[in-house]
């Protein structure tokens, strides 16, 4: 017995001291990997920077063993230094996703429905909004667009509308900072048209993953303006000891459809007769009343006789064939302390409706740097400069070119031209009774409605780790647009005043939208099978709109589009901030193929009434990795989930709650001023939900099928249930939507 403990003792009195580095294939850290002495209990975790250092005999054997990847066993055969590359566990999903507030999460552990979009998907099927690529790529996501040209809003929806009165959009999120995503526009009977939304403006060759995270327990800890679902924006990023120099271009043709199914065997006319002289050929432009179409020579809109036959394609020859030429060159790289990337594009898109389009040039950069072993820094910066020209008005019929569809079929398009009469001092040329359904040539050739923008968006953050499982982020983002709209209705339309047309929107307007972050994170495996992953934050929201209008009627001398060359003119000025304080919490506790999470917001609202300020969201999930228990060679993965939440719609806009007045313009000299027409709500309060959700996602032979259905009781729009698949493979991924409403009446809200 003395001899064995002595020889025992001999031998460990032969141990040395081992050290080394564990990467991925990528040659990226990997932080709190397990090494462990096969046989004892002796071991360590790898650090920030994937360093490990422990002492061992020269004849042990190590173990390696990290979440998501293939365990290591390694004989240290005497070596002094060791370093190790783990591979992907593909029994395991293997994917780490982007959730609320940009925290990674290996998918196994998610009990909520998560959906990834790849962003060379987006670059294939391009859009100059990035958003419209989404469609049929996420179940329960609905994606529809305006006719409004190029760079027009996207309007997203995530299992049914939320409210009657509010917006159903969901929040958008850009390196785990909310950007604004305000529709800047709106059509009504007698004008208006789409400006665009904030998505619209990003470059979709920058980003690197769209995440869509659907149910309320997915985005509760961004608290009531999550209350639709949330689509987290990931851009791309160097990798280290790497440089990439990468150039693509992408040119797309727009050709206009025609669904219109109108008869072509009768022509213009009333009570089944034709004209008989210019008056009455105007009068009936846009209808088809008159006689069968039979060649005789008829009056037309220009005075002049012309064969009463069919005049030929007029849609596709008032429509041009629409170009977009996306350029976008990129230098990225890096060394062992960090990874940098810079990237300018240059979009050149041509509607399909004559002197219409966009021009929008971006630039990106983004870099991550290890300061010291525990501090690191990251920053990334999206400046956007675009310009649209004679965005398309979308009402009724005034000014809107669209009404080419409805001239009569026997009259040739090339009447209207160029829509004004150069011997009358360009007044619009009439070509039917209504004067209000503008000649559409006059409008692509005098119509002005242009909008130019410049955005700023920053976000930078540091990171300090105290140890390999504490540590604490500190993050801003900053999201700043410039507009300015200049709107005329020309000189020379006949709705307007005396044919003067008019001054509509010389407009100046900024947004704002910072939001600070602090968060305290946690995240240790105490051994192979239990992990908790815990974070404690706050988070500081401040918003401001500021926006000066000028606008007037009749200009004194022809088409001189200028302030000063008004008869009367007029100003208008807007101002709102609103201002966010809350604190959150995450937590996530798995065991083997368990996992149980929680997270919770507090908010308080500057925008609602004292006493009511203050919403709280509270959420709980859980999920059930079956097919760890399965030894099934085409099963893959196999996940079980369900999820609750209760959160509240985003609060209402400001100055809601109280009597306001405005200062007018001056009458004869006189100050004028009025009340809102909206009366107060000392009792205001955001709409609430509960959702409950359950779903399962299967991966096999790769392929991957996902199913999920969702319960909704949703204060303002009663119950809803919504369901939905998707189905991926190597090449190709497709989404069905299916859902039910059952409204139980309004509640006071």
């Amino acid at each position: 017995m003395l001899l064995l403990l002595l020889s025992h003792g001999y031998s460990y009195a032969q141990a040395s001291k081992i050290s080394g580095r564990i990467t991925n294939a990528t040659n990226e850290p990997l932080i709190g990997v397990s090494i462990v002495v096969s046989g004892t209990t002796q071991g360590t975790t790898s650090d920030v920077d994937g360093n490990y250092t422990l002492t061992a005999p020269s004849e042990a054997t190590l173990v390696f063993s990290y979440v998501g990847y293939v365990s290591q066993t390694v004989a240290v055969k005497g070596r002094s230094s060791i370093n190790i590359i783990m591979a992907a566990d593909n029994k395991q999903l293997g994917e780490v996703v982007v959730t609320a507030l940009g925290i990674k999460k290996d998918e196994r552990k998610i009990g909520y429905s998560v959906t990834k979009v790849d962003g060379g998907a987006l670059s294939v099927a391009r859009e100059t909004n990035v958003a419209t690529s989404l469609q049929g790529r996420v179940a329960g996501l609905n994606v529809g667009s305006t006719s409004g040209g190029p760079g027009s809003a996207a309007r997203l929806n995530i299992r049914g509308v939320t409210s009657f009165s509010g917006t159903s959009q969901p929040l958008i999120v850009i390196n785990g900072v909310p950007m604004d995503n305000t529709v800047r526009g709106s059509s009504g009977e007698w004008g208006g048209a789409d400006l665009g939304d904030g998505i619209s403006n990003i470059n979709p060759d920058d980003i690197e993953t769209m995440t869509v995270l659907k149910g309320s327990t997915a985005s509760a800890l961004y608290g009531a303006r999550a209350a639709n679902g949330v689509i987290q924006i990931t851009t791309k990023s160097g990798l280290r000891n790497k440089t990439t120099i990468e150039y693509n271009t992408n040119y797309q043709f727009d050709h206009a459809v025609d669904n219109r199914n109108f008869q072509t065997q009768y022509g213009q006319g009333s009570q089944g007769l034709r004209p008989t002289d210019q008056a009455s050929a105007i009068i009936s432009g846009n209808t088809a009343w008159g006689p069968r179409l039979d060649g005789a020579p008829t009056v037309g809109i220009d005075g002049q006789t012309h064969p009463y036959s069919l005049a030929g394609d007029n849609f596709h020859q008032f429509y041009r064939l629409g170009t977009s030429w996306t350029n976008t060159v990129s230098v990225s790289g890096g060394g062992e302390k960090g990874t940098y990337r810079l990237s300018l594009s240059n979009l050149d898109n041509k509607s399909i409706l004559r002197n219409s389009g966009l021009a929008r040039r971006t630039a990106t950069f983004t870099t991550a740097y290890d300061l010291t072993k525990k501090l690191s820094f990251n920053l990334s910066l999206n400046y956007i400069d675009q310009e649209d020209k004679n965005r398309p008005q979308l009402s009724d019929a005034p000014l809107n070119a669209n009404n080419i569809l409805f001239l009569s079929p026997n009259i040739d398009q090339s009447l209207l031209q160029p829509g004004y009469d150069v011997n009358k001092n360009g007044l619009e040329t009439a070509w039917n009774v209504d004067s209000y359904t503008t000649n559409p040539w006059f409008v692509v050739n005098q119509y002005i409605n242009n909008l130019s923008r410049k955005r700023l968006i920053g976000v930078v953050s540091g990171r300090y780790a105290f140890t390999d499982y504490l540590s604490l982020m500190a993050r801003t983002g900053y999201d700043y647009s410039s507009d300015r709209r200049f709107n005329v209705t020309p000189y020379g339309t006949l709705y307007s005043s005396a044919g003067e047309g008019g001054l509509d929107n010389l407009t100046l307007g900024t947004r704002m939208e910072m939001n600070s972050d602090a968060l305290l994170s946690f995240n240790k495996q105490f051994n192979q099978d239990f992990t908790v992953s815990a974070s404690l934050g706050g988070n500081y929201r401040y918003n401001r709109f500021e926006s000066s209008r000028l606008y007037g009627g009749q200009f004194i001398v022809p088409y001189l589009y200028t302030p000063t060359n008004l008869r009367n003119r007029n100003l208008e000025y807007q101002f709102t901030e609103l201002i966010t304080p809350s604190v959150y919490y995450t937590a996530d506790f798995s065991y083997k193929f368990l996992t149980l999470s929680t997270t919770g917001r507090y908010d308080r609202f500057s925008t609602l009434p004292d006493g009511n300020r203050s919403i709280f969201t509270p959420s709980v999930s859980g999920s059930f990795v079956f097919s760890d228990l399965l030894d099934s060679p085409a099963l893959s993965y196999g996940k079980l989930r369900a999820s609750y939440a209760k959160t509240s719609g985003e609060p209402a806009n400001p100055y809601q709650t109280n009597f306001y007045y405005n200062i007018g313009n001056p009458l004869n000299g006189t100050p004028r001023a009025n009340f809102s027409s909206t009366l107060p709500n000392a009792n205001l309060r955001p709409f609430s939900l509960r959702e409950f959700e359950v779903g399962t996602e299967l991966k096999f032979f790769g392929g991957r099928v996902g199913v999920d259905v969702a319960y909704f009781d949703r204060q303002t729009s009663g119950e809803i249930v919504s369901a939905g698949l998707s189905v991926a493979s190597g090449f190709e991924s497709r989404s069905v939507n299916l859902g039910s409403t059952r409204n139980r009446g309004w509640k006071p809200c």
